[in-house]
């Protein structure tokens, strides 16, 4: 499970799911709630509905102001819903999830590697990998100032010593030679904001923040509480990832938006 690639999903959805937070961010993707609604489940041969997936996102509200948070997150406003349920309902073609868990394994190789194939050789563009981290993985959603902060290169198991797996290489640019192996497309560039600018998502774990802040309280038992240090470590996630309550029942969700709707035979019955 150190990188383990989860079954690819065709992911259908209703009308209603799909604008659930478009009208919020219609002018950034340039179109009505209902034009960017169709755009973003229908897809098109120049990615087109990936373009307008990246505009929602980015408009999307993300949660990083707590105090405190609790072990257990219940309410859409402990979490960044709107953005979750954008990713939920994209439709076109294919989303790719990945349950990343080992912050050594190679999975930001193997997602760049999916999104390089299904871009340039499958001609899919619209094409939607998705990062669902937890365990010590999870460790690459934090910026620096809380790497700095809460020591956390000693949860690497000495893999580590600062965050390495946020920023692009400097002088990588979209208009690189697609074999340039230091250049954008290659495997000298693998990191999380140029899968971002691609279009991948980062799913962060709310129950995977909690453990790793209750980890950290016992080595300052007098400190904050374990709730207090949750709350700071979610204020400091990398920016454009998406908060959810945990990340393995978030597969459950996405499984659940892949499945088609039962159509109601004659008399109401499914």
């Amino acid at each position: 499970m150190s990188g383990r690639i989860m079954p690819e999903f065709h992911v259908t959805t209703s009308r209603r799911a799909a604008l659930g937070f478009l009208g919020a961010s219609a002018v950034i993707a340039g179109a009505s709630p209902a034009r960017a609604g169709d755009t973003i489940r229908s897809g098109s041969s120049s990615g087109e509905a990936l373009r307008a997936l990246k505009a929602s996102l980015a408009a999307a509200p993300r949660r990083r102001s707590f105090k405190t948070v609790p072990f257990m997150v219940t309410r859409p406003d402990e979490w960044d819903h709107e953005a979750a349920q954008l990713v939920l309902s994209y439709g076109p073609r294919t989303i790719q999830m990945w349950e990343s868990t080992d912050l050594g394994a190679p999975w930001l190789n193997l997602m760049r590697e999916a999104l390089n194939g299904q871009v340039f050789a499958h001609k899919n563009p619209d094409f939607l990998p998705v990062a669902a981290v937890h365990g010590s993985a999870h460790l690459t959603l934090f910026d620096q100032a809380a790497w700095d902060m809460y020591a956390l290169s000693s949860l690497s198991g000495g893999k580590a010593t600062a965050n390495k797996f946020v920023s692009a290489k400097p002088g990588t640019t979209p208009s690189d030679d697609l074999q340039d192996l230091g250049g954008y497309y290659g495997p000298q560039n693998n990191n999380i904001q140029t899968l971002q600018e691609r279009g991948a998502a980062f799913i962060a774990c709310h129950d995977s923040i909690h453990a790793i802040a209750r980890t950290l309280q016992t080595k300052r038992p007098t400190g904050p509480s374990a709730d207090m240090i949750a709350a700071d470590l979610t204020n400091h996630l990398v920016e454009g990832s998406i908060l959810v309550p945990s990340v393995v029942a978030f597969l459950a969700e996405l499984q659940r938006a892949a499945s088609p709707t039962p159509k109601p035979t004659e008399g109401g019955r499914t």
